[in-house]
């Protein structure tokens, strides 16, 4: 997986060892941390394209985030789509979070999808809430998922 920061600066390192340091500069200048992973999609001339981020939240003090993008080129339902954001995330996440715990950084996993049955993406909503509880994640939706609908949304 190729990683980057927002101002597409590329991460060489593997991703662990990268959020590693991350976490430790950020510990040695004063800082408390929180980690959330969002995924988002966008259909664009019938190529899926994702990104997932991992965001690294200072307490009080703003943030930075590690962006990952990837293409399917296959056909998806809204619903599968959703999943797939949601795996994406997940992927990340256990990757990353015996790391985190060892450094008693918090979790937590965002879904692009509304709680509000009257958009589509709440059609997954019971799956993906599922699927990351499951695992022993903290779960977010929209409005409060911020990390899928803001921060991926902008880099998808």
């Amino acid at each position: 997986m190729k990683w980057r920061r927002l101002d597409g600066q590329r991460i060489e390192l593997p991703i662990k060892q990268a959020v590693e340091e991350a976490i430790l500069r950020e510990k040695n200048a004063g800082h408390r941390l929180k980690v959330c992973i969002g995924s988002d999609s966008q259909v664009r001339s019938g190529t899926i394209e994702f990104a997932t981020v991992i965001v690294f939240l200072r307490e009080k003090k703003g943030g930075f985030m590690f962006i990952h993008n990837s293409k399917e080129e296959k056909q998806m339902s809204l619903r599968e789509r959703m999943i797939m954001e949601v795996a994406k995330s997940i992927e990340v996440a256990y990757s990353l979070c015996d790391l985190l715990d060892r450094h008693n950084v918090g979790l937590e996993v965002h879904a692009d999808i509304n709680t509000d049955p009257h958009f589509q993406s709440n059609v997954a909503l019971k799956e993906a809430m599922g699927y990351i509880l499951g695992m022993g994640f903290v779960f977010k939706a929209k409005p409060d998922a911020f990390a899928s609908s803001s921060c991926a949304d902008k880099v998808v």
